[in-house]
């Protein structure tokens, strides 16, 4: 796993300071890091340097965090952690629905902003690793096709449009099809962390999977909610 401390971070942050703590902090373990002071140029980096993950602070000068994330997300395929205000979750869903693929609360702890960069770099290098090990990478629930190696779903043919968190998710639940997942055991899978009761990223995710995999989000057939349990990937009959 040493590749996995190795990437290339852009930290998009305004307050110098704390930009800077943070850079000196992420590459004394490892990590090559720069830093982006103005939103209005982050787009333009972003896209023309391709770092493996962007840490994203939601409020910027020249253009928030939401809009850069949703500008970005549909060329570039890296991760992107956002930095949002411990007080007000819904910046958190925000940055979720746009493409997001984590978030951390301010003030940043800097040992749970390492592990959760590490764990987005590791997210990142997994499917490589996998596919010597993993003999069947290739789900099909009637229309819908989910393909591990390749990282893509298909839904009658036509590719489904995830981001790299997404994808992840919808792999986890459709390779345990008939089993409720637990939000405990999805956070564990998913972000190497315990679920606290109260984050809301995986249900904004399933929220946004569902329409995109043909399923009904008022009555849905192929993610069902499981009262106080977690989440069922139904099987194919």
């Amino acid at each position: 796993m040493e590749n996995s401390d190795t990437g290339r971070i852009l930290i998009v942050e305004d307050d110098e300071r704390l930009a800077t703590l943070t850079r000196d902090y992420l590459e004394n373990n490892g990590l090559q890091v720069s830093i982006e002071g103005d939103g209005g140029k982050a787009v333009n980096r972003i896209l023309a340097e391709r770092p493996d993950l962007v840490v994203l602070d939601l409020m910027l000068p020249g253009e928030d965090g939401v809009s850069i994330c949703r500008r970005v997300r549909s060329q570039y395929h890296g991760q992107i952690l956002m930095l949002t205000a411990r007080t007000d979750d819904l910046d958190e869903v925000l940055g979720l629905e746009m493409g997001a693929d984590d978030y951390v609360a301010k003030p940043v702890r800097p040992r749970v902003l390492l592990a959760r960069v590490r764990a987005l770099l590791r997210r990142n290098a997994a499917p490589a690793e996998e596919q010597e090990e993993v003999v069947c990478n290739r789900l099909t629930f009637g229309p819908l096709v989910v393909d591990n190696s390749m990282r893509e779903a298909w839904l009658n043919d036509v590719s489904v449009d995830l981001t790299s968190a997404e994808f992840d998710l919808l792999w986890l639940l459709s390779s345990n099809a008939g089993r409720v997942l637990s939000r405990e055991e999805i956070f564990a899978q998913l972000r190497g962390i315990e679920y606290d009761g109260q984050d809301r990223s995986i249900d904004v995710r399933v929220s946004r999977i569902r329409p995109k995999i043909g399923d009904d989000p008022m009555h849905p057939r192929l993610i069902k909610t499981v009262r106080s349990k977690g989440y069922l990937f139904v099987k194919s009959e």
